[in-house]
């Protein structure tokens, strides 16, 4: 295929800048135009025609939630990842532009620490790679939506381009961070292996629980999977997502308004029961307990797993532990291998696993690492993963 093509739309000529610099840094990327606001975006589009778009929120004349308005009115389906600021109410703002169609976010990036810039712009190349990639495939295949060209032409804006002139404010990238791109691109073939065999110690029994893990792709995946779920299924379900503190409580509530069973952030000493959906806070470790009255969850500060707190190795091991055969773990995309060696733990234990398969994830990273260690009975598409947890909360119920 092509080299992904990425539209910037930011109304900082520094962002711009550097957001550019992320990208020209990543083998399989590459510019298709910039633009400083969501008008001169849709302009844009009719002539570069990208595979995905970097989408700023706070922007003058149109901002990110009018275009992603405008975007759904002309039934356009290029992907758009987010760039969001870190304060509540860009929370807020950030779940708003996912419940428009926008397909995932990221926070910006600071410009005064390396590590900052490093871990964003790793993060935001899987994203581009990621969702560019699967529009790109969508194209090949003729599924992708055709731009309303004329209609794109029509967006006149009264404010002077700032790409038509140099930009300033130039900024360079860590050489860390160029050094971690120049080595990721996804053009590199994935070493697959054959799944290991993992001997179950004991028969599975009922279903009493059930634990997701997920990264990058989730925020979509899950609103997908969640709209779709029997409103009387047997189990609670704890997840784990991957997202930055001051973003899980906001992405809670959005999932409760489309999901017909009770979704919240979870908090310490929470009551793990039929009917409630609990999400791992951002900056939290997840755990369950299991007294004699009733399950709950608790939360904790320990060091990162796989560098992530919350992380899904955290929560499949606390599983694995408390439950033993008596769960469902469900491993979804995300980049990298947490969740994958303790799911592997929940069904040498006895537990039932599935996993999100190659074709539907955004990332084929660690449910691939989970299948390849012999931890997942079964892989199952984005479109069918409701379908089959509904069955076997169902068919498994204790």
């Amino acid at each position: 295929m092509d080299a992904i093509s990425v539209l910037i739309v930011d109304d900082s000529a520094l962002m711009r800048s550097l957001i550019g610099k992320i990208i020209e840094a990543t083998p399989g990327l590459q510019i298709a135009d910039k633009a400083m606001n969501g008008r001169f975006a849709l302009q844009k589009m009719a002539r570069c025609a990208p595979d995905i778009i970097v989408l700023d929120i706070e922007m003058p004349e149109m901002n990110g939630l009018e275009f992603l308005a405008e975007r759904k009115k002309l039934g356009i389906d290029i992907p758009v990842v987010i760039l969001s600021s870190i304060a509540k109410e860009g929370a807020k703002v950030t779940m708003e532009c996912l419940e428009l169609g926008a397909s995932d976010f990221i926070t910006k990036p600071s410009g005064s620490e390396s590590a900052n810039l490093h871990t964003v712009a790793k993060q935001l190349a899987e994203l581009l790679i990621g969702y560019g990639g699967q529009y790109q495939l969508k194209k090949i295949a003729g599924t992708a939506k055709k731009l309303p060209i004329e209609r794109l032409k029509t967006y006149e804006s009264r404010i002077v381009d700032a790409e038509r002139n140099t930009y300033e404010h130039k900024q360079e990238l860590p050489a860390a961070a160029l050094e971690t791109l120049s080595q990721s691109g996804r053009a590199s073939p994935l070493n697959r292996q054959e799944p290991r065999k993992i001997a179950p110690t004991r028969a599975p029994g009922p279903i009493e629980i059930i634990a997701i893990g997920i990264s990058t792709g989730g925020p979509n995946a899950l609103r997908e999977v969640f709209a779709k779920l029997d409103p009387d299924l047997p189990q609670p379900i704890v997840v784990v997502q991957h997202m930055p503190a001051g973003f899980t409580e906001e992405f809670a509530n959005s999932l409760n308004r489309i999901c017909p069973l009770e979704v919240k952030e979870a908090q310490e000493g929470d009551l793990v029961k039929k009917g409630r959906i609990l999400i791992a806070p951002g900056d939290r470790h997840i755990l369950v307990e299991r007294r004699s009255l009733a399950t709950v969850a608790h939360l904790s500060t320990a060091e990162p797993e796989n560098g992530h707190r919350p992380s899904a190795d955290v929560l499949f091991g606390s599983i694995a532990k408390e439950y033993q055969n008596r769960a469902l773990g469900v491993i979804m995309t995300g980049m990298g291998k947490d969740g994958a060696a303790k799911i592997a733990e929940m069904y040498r234990e006895g537990s039932r696993t599935i996993g999100q398969d190659e074709p539907s994830s955004i990332v084929y990273g660690m449910p691939r690492v989970a299948w390849e260690m012999g931890g997942v009975m079964e892989q199952i598409s984005l479109s069918n993963m409701a379908a089959a947890i509904n069955r076997y909360g169902k068919e498994f119920a204790p």
